[in-house]
C-alpha cells in the first residue's frame, strides 16, 4: 500500500491557520485531489480546526502532518491529519450556542472525520483525525461502535462556514 506523508511547522501567529489551509490545499492537489472535490474542502476544514485549536489554546508552535494511504484519486484510501503541540491540556469538546464565535472545532472534527483522537506525547499532545475516501469505506466506518460522528455533515459544514465568516469579520 502506498503511504505518503508531508508536514508543516506552524507558528504562533493566528495567520498561520490560513497558511496551513493553503499548504494542505496545495499538497492535496499535488496528490491528485481535484479542486471541486468535496473531500478537499472537508480535509482543509479539518486542518483548519485542528491547527486553530493548537494555535489558540497553546500559544506555541505546532507541527501539522498529513499522511495519505491508498489511492485517493481512484476513489479509495485514507487521509490522516495530525497536529502535535506542546500544550499539556487534553482537547475538550464544547457545545457552542448559536451566536458563539468559538467552541465548535472539535464538534466539527467529530462530525466530519471518520475517526479522531488524541494522546500525550512527551510534554505535549498529538490530536489526529482520519477521513476515508469512498462510499464503501464511509459506510464501514459509520457502522463502527464509536465513530465520533454527531450531526449531519451538511449541518456541520454550514456551522463551520458561519464560524469562518464570523472570524474573518473580526480579523
Amino acid at each position: 500500500m502506498q503511504m505518503l506523508q508531508v508536514q508543516l511547522e506552524v507558528g504562533t501567529d493566528p495567520r498561520e491557520v490560513g497558511r496551513a489551509r493553503e499548504w494542505a490545499r496545495a499538497r492535496l492537489a499535488g496528490f491528485g485531489v481535484e479542486a471541486d472535490d468535496s473531500l478537499l474542502e472537508t480535509l482543509v476544514l479539518l486542518v483548519s480546526e485542528l491547527v486553530t485549536n493548537a494555535v489558540v489554546h497553546t500559544g506555541r508552535p505546532a507541527l501539522l502532518r498529513m499522511a495519505l494511504s491508498g489511492c485517493l484519486v481512484a476513489g479509495g484510501g485514507t487521509v490522516r491529519i495530525e497536529v502535535v503541540d506542546t500544550g499539556s491540556s487534553p482537547p475538550r469538546r464544547r457545545r457552542a450556542d448559536g451566536d458563539d464565535t468559538g467552541g465548535r472545532g472539535l464538534e466539527l472534527v467529530c462530525g466530519l472525520a471518520d475517526r479522531w483522537g488524541w494522546r500525550q506525547e512527551g510534554t505535549g499532545k498529538r490530536v489526529w483525525c482520519e477521513l476515508d475516501r469512498g462510499r464503501d469505506a464511509r459506510a464501514a466506518g459509520a457502522g463502527a461502535a464509536d465513530t465520533g460522528r454527531s450531526g449531519s455533515a451538511e449541518t456541520l459544514l454550514d456551522a463551520a462556514r458561519e464560524q469562518s465568516r464570523t472570524r474573518a469579520l473580526r480579523a
